[in-house]
């Protein structure tokens, strides 16, 4: 299975191309969407090439979430402390957009591996920004804090009009996703797929991996959750994240996929309905070939079919034909 990576690798792309080619100034204007409908917007003059903006665009909230400025919660401060004096928060930001940074690339440091982190790490802006409250949540296993909102839902935003649920406790954080797909072929192959990722976290390998359940109805854990933001024709999806699984670089990584675990099954249903018409295909062109031997050639059975002639009688050859039979 493949995981997606966390950096936009066309923001990333972008970022290293405009930094090699500083000394030539060259006018930048780009726009693009990512997948779960995350929009970029990234500019740079020629006559400052050192000083770009980058607009991002996030998912429209449904009504259970709550924003700030736009944002969720903590992410002006994950946006500082990741990015620290080489990027400057524009209040407010370009129309159209939630976010927009003032990058200064003269303050990048000099060391390349240091450079090239940071420049991934301003390419991650969408993990910085949308995982900030869970990322906030999930630290307080770390510290072992208590939460003030202990078992209450906390709605966060991930695609658009659609949200998962946080259910903090005191040593654990039970994370729901409510999986709906438009297409009813996706709803069955998701239905499928998420069943068997339940079982394959029994397997023996897979004993530190959060525990995984999946239900056709909301867990006990959402009885206070709106009833608009329950409608799932997949299914629930439950992991249960303990304190080991966010320890040191573990945070980033669950964060990231947590985060976009919507994404990496919605992808891996396409791939396996584009892998089954594949067979599909392949079956139907073979059964084609063999229909196409088991015609007859007609030539061939020209060849084959001995050659018969008739001539016509006439009436008084017939006649006589009669005539001869008779007096035998």
């Amino acid at each position: 299975m493949i995981l997606l990576q966390s950096p936009s690798r066309y923001l990333l792309q972008i970022l290293y191309n405009h930094v090699q080619n500083l000394e030539k100034g060259v006018e930048l204007d780009c726009q693009w969407v990512e997948f779960d409908d995350i929009r970029y917007h990234i500019q740079g003059s020629v006559k400052n090439p050192n000083v770009l903006l980058l607009s991002v665009s996030l998912p429209i909230p449904p009504p259970e979430t709550v924003l700030f400025g736009g944002l969720p919660l903590g992410a002006l401060e994950a946006i500082k402390a990741a990015y620290g004096v080489v990027a400057q928060i524009l209040d407010p930001p370009r129309d159209g957009f939630n976010l927009t940074l003032k990058l200064n690339l003269s303050k990048l440091p000099p060391d390349e591996e240091q450079k090239h982190a940071l420049l991934t790490k301003i390419a991650s802006v969408r993990e910085v920004v949308m995982g900030a409250p869970l990322r906030a949540v999930l630290k307080q296993l770390v510290t072992r804090t208590v939460p003030s909102d202990l078992g209450k839902p906390i709605a966060l935003v991930h695609r658009p009009n659609e949200s998962f649920f946080l259910v903090p406790q005191a040593d654990k954080v039970t994370v729901i996703f409510p999986m709906r797909f438009n297409d009813s072929i996706d709803t069955v192959l998701a239905t499928s797929f998420l069943q068997e990722f339940v079982e394959a976290r029994r397997t023996a390998g897979l004993n530190n991996a959060p525990p995984c359940l999946w239900s056709p109805s909301p867990p006990q854990e959402l009885t206070e959750a709106f009833t608009e933001a329950l409608s799932a024709n997949a299914g629930f999806v439950s992991f249960v994240i303990f304190s080991r699984h966010v320890e040191g670089r573990k945070l980033d990584r669950t964060v990231w996929n947590l985060s976009t675990f919507h994404a990496y099954v919605n992808y891996h249903v396409k791939c396996s309905e584009c892998f089954m018409h594949t067979r599909m295909r392949r079956q139907v062109e073979s059964l084609i070939q063999a229909l196409d031997r088991a015609k007859p050639d007609p030539e061939k059975a020209k060849k084959n079919s001995p050659s018969r002639s008739f001539k016509r009688m006439s009436l008084k050859d017939g006649n006589n034909s009669l005539g001869s039979r008779s007096w035998k």
